[in-house]
């Protein structure tokens, strides 16, 4: 039964653990060598989690690549905020051997980049910082993004966060 689901175009796989929100459905999905799927959806990229799954939203994929089979992720976590802009710092990168060749990589890219409003990479004395200007997937909001390199002074990059988003939105003052 599970070729007329895909057929009918969904394509959320027998198996699959997670609870979709209502209007998500999966527009890609593939094998994870050892158990589980990676699950494209407009709202993220679901992951096997240990004993389950969990969803990442595309405003936090820090970074993925594919090579050799392996799809890995960089996830980036929400590490304070600065006025209206949110301070991240990236996780340990998760890398998911496919079972089989799939779309879900070029998915995911397709999705990561289309989140993304303009990009700046600012250097520092010591280090840099990434500010990001994002979707947030399921709502009709943005938010400004700054993520600051290992051992860059963060009070620092949180203040040029603070002043950029207050700008973004009010960009007449």
């Amino acid at each position: 039964m599970g070729w007329l689901k895909q057929l009918l175009g969904d394509r959320v796989p027998d198996g699959f653990t997670g609870t979709l929100d209502a209007g998500e459905h999966a527009v890609g999905s593939v094998a994870v060598e050892g158990g589980g799927y990676l699950v494209v959806t407009p709202l993220g990229l679901w992951i096997p989690d240990g004993e389950g799954v969990r969803r990442v939203g595309w405003h936090l994929v820090g970074k993925a690549t594919w090579a050799d089979g392996v799809f890995t992720l960089t996830e980036s976590e929400e590490t304070g905020k600065a006025g209206s802009a949110v301070l991240l710092a990236d996780r340990t990168p998760v890398a998911f051997r496919l079972t089989a060749p799939s779309k879900v990589p070029q998915l995911v890219r397709q999705r990561v980049d289309g989140s993304i409003r303009a990009r700046y990479r600012k250097e520092f004395d010591g280090g840099g910082a990434w500010f990001v200007h994002r979707k947030v997937s399921g709502t009709d909001g943005s938010i400004l993004q700054a993520r600051p390199d290992f051992g860059t002074d963060v009070a620092l990059v949180a203040a040029i966060a603070e002043e950029a988003a207050a700008k973004l939105a009010n960009p007449g003052s």
